[in-house]
């Protein structure tokens, strides 16, 4: 689920929040030994990350990552 702007960042009792401070939201999967890095659009970002893409490699298959870099 994406972020949404408040006007009051106020957070309900029970609720905690990170602040993104920079960077980009990517999500890696690895399928049969394919490796696969893209932005939440479905852009890939291999050609930007390709350290990234690398490591992955040897993540297990059908593993699944969301995250910040």
């Amino acid at each position: 689920m994406l972020a949404a702007p408040e006007s009051d960042p106020a957070l309900l009792p029970g609720w905690a929040g990170e602040p993104k401070w920079d960077g980009w939201r990517a999500l890696v999967s690895v399928d049969a030994g394919r490796v696969v890095l893209h932005s939440r659009r479905g852009t890939s970002l291999a050609a930007s990350f390709p350290e990234i893409e690398s490591g992955s490699s040897r993540l297990p298959d059908a593993t699944a990552l969301d995250g910040v870099m």
